[in-house]
């Protein structure tokens, strides 16, 4: 379906639709929406905010200026008619409606700039917040297999482990391709592939629909998801291609998000949402910060994942949300993972996020917790921009959905945290969480 226009920016000309941003609805929201820019500490807040601040009077301003456009189109119209009467009165009114035509070329053309401002600043702007995010720390919701005490050891660091046992190599990678990326060999990889059948199984008996997404989509559909090319810290996040209008995906929520653009989903009478998971590699041109976090599998610029995607009725996404976070905790909980459950600050969350948990394990060679997961509900802000919607069955009318996503299985840092949890040095073995074993032919043991 067709939407009318409120604004008209050519220069948006993508093969998603423009976003048709609630400017009215934004401006009502001016408070929380500066709140959102300051609570996240972005980089851009300052120009941000003024643009926002702006905003009304720009669309004032729009609406005064449509009403001259209009008046000047009625008096032309009327001079018309007069002339298609009479065409003696050509020369008579050929100097009033040149005088017309050039107020409404001045108009429009103060008019194409405020649409392109107001459009801009309406884009340039994030997600607000959902209440109950913390404001500069996160906020620890629950624990998963606690322990009384952590103690970290370099004997128990995977690098070390895993070379040890031939299941990975850092070095021909690195000769082959460069820093921060790897092999995983023998039982190593067959882990990988065993973590992978165990969470898909998983999501597929809680509801989660199978789905193999492209890893390379175009740079407007990772734009519209709120993947920008650079970071808080201005490191470079997405891959680019050379040549072209595509770049590789930093998650499959990205190409998964997509099979939601431009089109209006169907909810039956008893669905609430619709629900996928999908395995992809996944791709980061930045690998972190320096220090212990760049040798090994924690940060890697290419690695696989499964992921979860739900499209969601507005009213049903914060439920939605809960039900992620929990699917998350029972695989962290069957690995026999010890992690905590964070609901994360506003300063870490994404443009696109209203509220993000993230779990973190405990990883002795790192000697912390380290991320293995997160669940994030971005409510319409990808919606908005990709026009996904649905048709609410009270109001007959179209609106946008609720987009949500969270990781079902982040293989390397899951890797991780299995070898440095799980390494007995004294049989220099590493024990196989129960729930793998069926994926890799009862093998207790690697």
């Amino acid at each position: 379906m067709i939407v009318r226009r409120l604004f008209s920016v050519s220069s948006y000309s993508f093969f998603l639709k423009k976003p048709q941003f609630d400017v009215k609805g934004i401006i009502e929201m001016i408070p929380q929406y500066q709140t959102s820019i300051q609570n996240r500490e972005l980089i851009e807040a300052d120009s941000i905010i003024l643009n926002l601040q702006q905003l009304s009077e720009q669309y004032q301003r729009i609406k005064t200026i449509d009403k001259i456009i209009a008046d000047i189109q009625i008096q032309r119209k009327s001079i018309e008619a007069q002339i298609k009467k009479d065409r003696t009165k050509i020369t008579e009114y050929s100097a009033t409606l040149k005088a017309l035509k050039e107020q409404y070329q001045d108009q429009d053309n103060e008019l194409s700039e405020l649409q392109k401002k107001v459009f801009e600043t309406c884009r340039s702007l994030p997600n607000v917040l959902d209440p109950t995010v913390p404001l500069k720390a996160p906020k620890i919701e629950q624990w998963i297999n606690p322990l009384k005490a952590y103690e970290s050891s370099e004997a128990q660091e995977h690098v070390g482990i895993m070379l040890r046992k031939e299941i990975l190599d850092l070095q021909t990678a690195s000769n082959i391709t460069g820093t921060s990326w790897y092999y995983l060999l023998n039982d190593g990889a067959r882990l990988e592939q065993a973590l992978v059948a165990y969470a898909l199984k998983k999501a597929n008996d809680h509801g989660f629909a199978s789905c193999t997404p492209p890893s390379i989509t175009k740079r407007d559909l990772i734009d519209a998801c709120g993947f920008n090319p650079r970071d808080m810290n201005n490191e470079r996040q997405i891959y680019a291609l050379q040549d072209t209008n595509l770049g590789l995906v930093a998650t499959a929520e990205i190409s998964m998000a997509g099979l939601g653009a431009n089109k209006v989903l169907n909810f039956n009478s008893d669905e609430c949402s619709k629900k996928l998971v999908g395995v992809s590699r996944c791709y980061r041109a930045e690998a972190g910060a320096r220090g212990k976090d760049t040798k090994g599998l924690y940060r890697v610029h290419e690695f696989t994942k499964v992921e979860l995607f739900c499209w969601s009725k507005p009213e049903n996404s914060a439920k939605i949300l809960e039900e992620i976070k929990q699917f998350q905790i029972s695989i962290v909980d069957e690995l026999g993972l010890t992690a905590k459950v964070l609901n994360m600050p506003s300063n870490d969350l994404g443009n696109p996020a209203f509220k993000k948990y993230d779990i973190e394990a405990w990883m002795p060679g790192r000697g912390k917790f380290g991320e293995i997961s997160s669940a994030s509900n971005c409510t319409n802000f990808q919606s908005r921009r990709l026009n996904t919607k649905y048709k609410n069955d009270k109001t007959g009318k179209l609106e946008y959905v609720h987009t949500l996503n969270g990781t079902a299985m982040a293989i390397p840092r899951v890797m991780v945290a299995l070898v440095e949890n799980f390494y007995d040095s004294s049989t220099n073995k590493i024990h196989v969480p129960k729930c793998l074993r069926e994926f890799l032919n009862g093998q207790r043991y690697i």
